[in-house]
């Protein structure tokens, strides 16, 4: 490794080794070239960005630019500083690969899901993911540029939710007189912000993550912009509460348009944020979001490792309608699993708790509200259902679950406010139906499912009815019913990808 040549060279913005042979590089000079920046105003800005991602180790100079001209490779996080800035500078995505330039082993702290859990840190990532995704929100273009974790990769890092976090050494700041100092907010202002966040769930609710996604990641970003003034020891847990809530609907919104890895650094994110905020039931609730990705990404025992921790971490201050929930999930996942009598159990256990929901001595947090007996219904039949497929299309499990899929489905069809949970309800029972080779009934529910969804912005609704479809096409294709439905489905929901 080289160290001499220009001030400012560190072992973070070093060259790989093996450079003996290096040629210049054409592809990052041309984009360089054509940018109109001199050596000093990109290298300034390498820096600039280097801080934002907490990078501080980075420094770099007009030498070290010129070097990289010359070929020289520069290490994480340097290929993707740049990668995003030029993007920015031309308005266009300009790869890591475009620039002539390939990526090192990523580090913990800029990508991935093994991130340190510290506050300043976790708003820097936060105000860090959530510019680039804004500037980068081309589809599939942060999905691809990231990678999915699961397994322990996953799992390991999560468990560190539970780790007591140390008390601020800092002082909280002094009260500040009557008016308002630059970076302090006003409860008029707090609560303004907390009203935003229940809008944007309400709208998800009501027409699909594919509406509002970038609303809502502007709004995460202005809040981690609040989160990095001086703030008062109550507002800064207030804002983190809220950043958590946010990067919580903005993952969900990004797994609802297919957006999967994205969704799942967002969900990682706001865990860490709600472990700032203190806030364990909230933890619990981003936990049940990424266990239920998991289900949906086929890995059944991640997501119920992840619900254990949920379950554990907020055993002694959870609702019961959380406790219900997370419960549901529970039964999801061992149903994957093949696992009958703990899916039962779950399920018991899920109905048991959410009977005292009412109950409970304190209002519910809005994040939880939208799980209704309508919901409960819906996740415990298609626990049922789940355990019908993986038990070789049991008839006996879709009888069970059909009588709690027609509850759901008369809740949501009087429930406007949530147009897609009613959607992905009614694609549940025609799937029950078609496992009770019942497929005229099948086939009126899809087209039901299909009417909802052309009002709800939803990749997974509208994923969920082309599999439904291919379903009921590969068991029952000569019924007219089914020739019908397919061509309705080619009509209505034609696969052409949506900008989210």
């Amino acid at each position: 490794m080289s160290g001499n040549g220009g001030g400012g060279t560190s072992a973070g913005d070093a060259e790989h080794p093996g450079h003996a042979d290096k040629r210049p590089n054409e592809l990052l000079t041309s984009w360089f070239v054509r940018s109109g920046w001199s050596k000093g105003e990109l290298a300034r800005q390498v820096n600039r960005q280097a801080r934002r991602l907490g990078a501080k180790h980075i420094s770099t100079d007009t030498s070290r630019v010129r070097r990289w001209l010359d070929g020289e490779n520069p290490r994480e996080p340097i290929p993707k500083i740049l990668s995003e800035l030029f993007s920015e500078r031309f308005g266009v995505v300009v790869s890591v690969e475009d620039l002539g330039l390939r990526t090192g082993r990523p580090t913990p702290s800029a990508t991935g899901v093994d991130l340190p859990w510290t506050g300043p840190q976790t708003v820097a990532l936060l105000s860090e993911f959530s510019r680039s995704d804004l500037m980068l929100a081309r589809r599939g273009f942060l999905g691809t540029s990231l990678a999915l974790s699961a397994g322990p990769s996953l799992i390991e890092p999560m468990q560190r939710w539970l780790v007591p976090t140390p008390p601020p050494t800092a002082p909280d700041p002094e009260p500040v007189p009557a008016g308002r100092a630059r970076g302090r907010l006003s409860k008029p202002e707090l609560d303004l912000l907390e009203t935003t966040t229940v809008m944007f769930r309400r709208w998800d609710a009501q027409c699909g993550g594919g509406l509002r996604r970038k609303a809502v990641v502007g709004q995460l970003h202005e809040v981690t912009d609040l989160l990095q003034e001086p703030q008062p020891e109550a507002t800064r847990l207030k804002l983190f509460k809220v950043a958590a809530e946010l990067a919580e609907l903005a993952g969900w919104m990004s797994y609802d348009v297919g957006l999967q890895p994205t969704a799942q650094k967002y969900f990682v994110l706001a865990l860490h944020a709600a472990k700032e905020a203190g806030d364990r039931p909230l933890g619990s609730y981003i936990l049940s979001s990424m266990s239920r990705q998991m289900i949906h990404l086929g890995r059944p025992d991640d997501a119920l490792e992840l619900i254990h921790l949920a379950q554990y971490g907020s055993r002694d201050c959870a609702s019961p309608r959380t406790q219900s929930m997370l419960y549901a999930m529970e039964a999801r996942a061992y149903a994957n699993m093949g696992q009958p009598g703990r899916t039962q159990r779950a399920v018991r256990m899920a109905e048991d708790i959410f009977a005292d929901a009412d109950e409970w001595d304190e209002p519910d947090p809005d994040w939880i509200r939208f799980f209704s007996a309508a919901e409960l219904h819906g996740e415990n039949s298609h626990s049922f259902r789940d355990l019908a497929y993986v038990a070789g299309r049991s008839p006996a499990y879709a009888s069970l679950a059909e009588p709690l899929m027609k509850q759901a489905v008369g809740l949501f069809a009087e429930d406007e406010e949530h147009q897609r949970s009613y959607a992905l309800n009614l694609i549940g029972l025609a799937t029950v139906h078609l496992l009770r080779r019942e497929p005229e009934q099948g086939a009126a529910l899809a087209t039901d499912a299909i009417g909802i969804a052309k009002k709800v912005r939803s990749e997974r609704v509208n994923t969920r009815i082309r599999k439904t479809v291919d379903t009921a096409v590969r068991d029952f294709g000569e019924l007219a019913d089914v020739v019908d439905l397919t061509e309705l489905l080619a009509k209505e929901l034609p696969e052409t990808a949506e900008a989210v």
